[in-house]
């Protein structure tokens, strides 16, 4: 759920924050809920699922006009009643953030890496900054000035982006493997912010690693709850992907905390879906 400025897919800079901001939960609710309608949901059913995350409406009207002058949501009236669809390029966004969020497999030292090699001149120094925004969006680290660095995989949306964004003509993208020299752990570690990534993961295990307890605890499931716990752990889980771009085990640090997180989230997300699926779908169709 990403989109290329950024504020989908929490990928240009924005770290882990306890409170996140309520552009982030309606981003996570069309992810969940819209395409089930059409790309589009009614302000009233937006206002009032959110009104179970603490979100009063003024907040919700205003962040959705902040979406819509994103180009993620277009204004629209079905059936006389006042909402919004995602935007072609929205629904694109959320299509390819589906595969990097919900993707658990690590990338292996066997699969490669994917450089991206970019020059652009002085006079066009905008497309630069914009290349390099996208490509740090993606999950790339930074080899060399000019030479970047992400696992393999993602070749296909790495080079989708580069050329939706009118790119394309600036770089090269590269297969290679790491033959010499010095320490490719190390180089990792220079390459990609990790230190960042473990006090972020860290986070996000202290946040809802309680939301796993209650679930422990209760017997029946208390699908509201449900549905407040999903929407908070998904909209912290979504951006954490985009930073560590699955980067192989074997060249993190022992025990890697990212391990842990990506564990807890999927067994949250096995736990809490369905029943929060379920209270949202009600909502809307009432």
């Amino acid at each position: 759920m990403t989109t290329g400025s950024g504020e989908v897919g929490f990928a240009d800079g924005e770290i882990f924050t306890k409170a996140a901001q309520p552009r982030q939960f309606i981003v996570t609710l069309y992810g969940l809920f819209s395409r089930g309608h059409g790309g589009w949901l009614s302000v009233a059913s937006v206002v009032s699922l959110l009104r179970e995350l603490d979100i009063d409406e003024p907040a919700v009207r205003s962040s959705i006009s902040r979406l819509k002058r994103r180009d993620v949501l277009q204004a629209e009236r079905r059936a006389g009643t006042a909402g919004y669809a995602l935007s072609p390029a929205g629904l694109a966004i959320l299509q390819e953030g589906d595969h990097r969020i919900f993707r658990r497999k690590r990338a292996t030292l066997a699969d490669g890496w994917l450089l991206a090699v970019f020059s652009v001149p002085e006079a066009e120094r905008h497309k630069r900054h914009l290349l390099r925004s996208q490509l740090s969006r993606l999950g790339f680290g930074t080899a060399a000035p000019g030479v970047w660095i992400a696992p393999a995989h993602l070749h296909e949306p790495t080079a989708d982006i580069l050329r939706s964004q009118d790119l394309h003509g600036y770089a090269d993208l590269f297969r290679a493997d790491h033959l010499a020299f010095g320490d490719l752990a190390a180089k990792v570690h220079q390459w990609w912010d990790l230190d960042q990534l473990e006090g972020l993961y860290s986070a996000f295990l202290t946040e809802h690693g309680p939301a796993l307890d209650r679930r422990h605890r209760r017997r029946v499931v208390d699908e509201r709850a449900a549905f407040a716990d999903y929407v908070r752990l998904l909209t912290d889980w979504r951006r954490l992907p985009y930073l560590d771009p699955g980067l192989p085990e074997e060249l993190l640090p022992p025990d890697w905390i990212g391990i842990r997180a990506a564990d807890l989230f999927f067994t949250l997300q096995d736990r809490l879906e369905d029943a929060a699926r379920a209270y949202g779908t009600r909502v809307i169709g009432a």
